[in-house]
């Protein structure tokens, strides 16, 4: 048996952080998986068998549904949740040629606070209000269920914070990386890819400028 060493030298990571501006191109509609449809689902589980007996429907209150889907920080502002831009990014990386296992291991989002309900991390709106949508779509059966969701209208801004594998990407790489995200992915409901549909066009965004991006 060989008793030769081996040595292994791994380098210290080396990550950075870069602030992007963007710009919604088109609305932006969040969708909140509410504490109050969870705990319906949960209330079904524990009720087990007896959860299939008829029950009084209960009326449903729009306005409530529209507040619900919001995603609001413990500071009182609304956000988008972190995890969709970096989903975006990784999503988008395929494109530009880098191996989405790799672009897992390279990105990430930091956040500017996070939900008051169910800590999501968030990444702050810092322009535009948000307005009541009511929409409709077709569940799993086909038939036809109305919502209401908050929607910002095209015009919204972020800052989008990325801290990146410096061993791996440049500032540069990352803003275009982000570019595509936003044009060619999108965050939100309805954005162009999803694994349910083509989307509405929504959650589209632009970087500002990539070579004014700030380093943090």
């Amino acid at each position: 048996m060989s008793t030769d060493k081996v040595t292994v030298t791994i380098a210290a990571p080396k990550f950075e952080t870069v602030a992007f501006p963007i710009v919604g191109t088109a609305p932006f509609v969040a969708r909140k998986f509410s504490q109050k449809a969870q705990q319906i689902i949960r209330d079904g589980h524990e009720a087990g068998g007896t959860s299939r007996a008829k029950k009084k429907r209960d009326p449903i209150d729009y306005q409530a549904m529209y507040e619900e889907a919001k995603h609001i920080s413990d500071e009182g502002w609304c956000g988008i949740p972190a995890p969709a831009f970096r989903a975006a990014m990784v999503r988008a990386a395929v494109v530009g040629g880098f191996v989405m296992t790799r672009a897992k291991l390279a990105v990430f989002i930091e956040a500017d606070g996070f939900d008051n309900e169910e800590g999501t991390p968030l990444v702050r709106i810092t322009k535009g209000e948000p307005e009541r949508h009511d929409g409709y779509g077709r569940d799993a059966r086909g038939g036809v269920s109305l919502s209401s969701r908050p929607l910002w209208r095209a015009g919204w801004e972020a800052v989008v914070r990325v801290t990146f594998d410096a061993d791996m990407l440049t500032a540069t790489d990352v803003g275009n990386l982000l570019s595509r995200a936003g044009l060619q992915v999108g965050v939100g409901e309805g954005r162009p890819y999803s694994k349910d549909s083509t989307g509405c066009g929504w959650g589209i965004f632009a970087v500002k400028d990539v070579a004014d991006a700030a380093a943090t």
